[in-house]
């Protein structure tokens, strides 16, 4: 069965009554009468912020701004009849209403939004990642039964353009030092320093993923305590290892990290050959190594005090 992967972008959307916004998958959604948090597929280059907004507006009429992260979440669907396994990587923002007028989406994946408590959620076909969300009982989604409209098919992934999604942390230890990693040569943006992170396999979450990476890239073993933000990077012309151009969008997600017993950096060869070594920094001289753009915001993030860095403020 073949792999492929997609990232989506969502809105949790909260009347004062606990109601939730919600939306019923259509005949030419995946899994027909699924209900789910507004949302979808990023388009390529797009950032996740963007994405939901529009998503919002196409699927309910309103126009929401985000208000900061809720959950990244990743899972693995099996399509039969098109023989893929898809892997989405679903980034969840809780998002604010700013105008407009509910009504169904026309002609697209889905065709039913409504408000709904989460008592009468409960009783309603649920994609995993929206029962979840809700704290409700996740029922695996049936693989056997054929849409209602025969599936586009996933194209295999262009050559030349790429989407990648990667998890990043904000690494630092008991004595407030921050650990960073150095690309190598050979890689975009050789001989800067980077948050410790990378991208995420098929089939895996992005909170194991990255501490994976960090074990990779620096030998140590962290514990993941928050979520920061989402953020996305498009090189239309990136160089890689393979020498020549590709039209790269990276879709990153930043979190914060506490490695409670550290010990001396060491790049293993799992790491693939990209990082070429890891330290442990004064975040105050810090500030002053080449850094990637990923990490001059981390790094401006963590000077703040300590009631800010709860995922709101954007590191865009």
């Amino acid at each position: 069965m073949a792999q492929r992967r997609r990232v989506g972008a969502y809105g949790l959307l909260t009347e004062a009554d606990g109601r939730v916004l919600l939306a019923r998958g259509s005949a030419l959604a995946d899994f027909p009468g699924v209900w789910q948090l507004p949302g979808g597929g990023l388009e390529h280059a797009e950032h996740p912020a963007v994405a939901v907004v529009r998503e919002f507006a196409e699927e309910t009429g309103l126009v929401v701004e985000t208000a900061g992260l809720a959950a990244v979440v990743a899972d693995v669907i099996r399509l039969p009849d098109l023989g893929v396994a898809l892997h989405t990587d679903r980034i969840i923002y809780h998002v604010t209403g700013v105008s407009g007028t509910l009504r169904h989406e026309a002609d697209g994946t889905t065709d039913l939004v409504a408000w709904i408590a989460p008592a009468e959620a409960a009783g309603l076909p649920l994609m995993p990642f929206t029962a979840d969300l809700l704290g409700l009982p996740v029922t695996p989604l049936p693989e056997d039964v054929p849409p209602a409209v025969p599936r586009v098919p996933y194209d295999p992934p262009s050559p030349d353009r790429r989407q990648r999604f990667g998890a990043y942390g904000l690494v630092t230890d008991p004595e407030e030092r921050v650990l960073l990693t150095q690309i190598a040569d050979g890689y975009p943006g050789a001989g800067r320093w980077h948050l410790p992170g990378g991208g995420t396999d098929h089939g895996e979450q992005p909170v194991t993923a990255l501490l994976r990476e960090i074990v990779e890239e620096s030998g140590q073993l962290g514990r993941v305590t928050a979520l920061l933000d989402a953020s996305s990077l498009h090189n239309p012309a990136a160089l890689g290892p393979e020498g020549r151009p590709l039209d790269w969008h990276g879709v990153r997600v930043v979190y914060r990290v506490v490695v409670e017993a550290p010990t001396v950096p060491e790049v293993t060869e799992l790491a693939g050959g990209s990082t070429a070594r890891a330290a442990w920094f004064d975040r105050r001289a810090a500030v002053d190594l080449p850094l990637t753009d990923i990490a001059a915001r981390a790094l401006r993030l963590i000077q703040q005090p300590i009631a800010r860095r709860a995922g709101i403020d954007p590191l865009r």
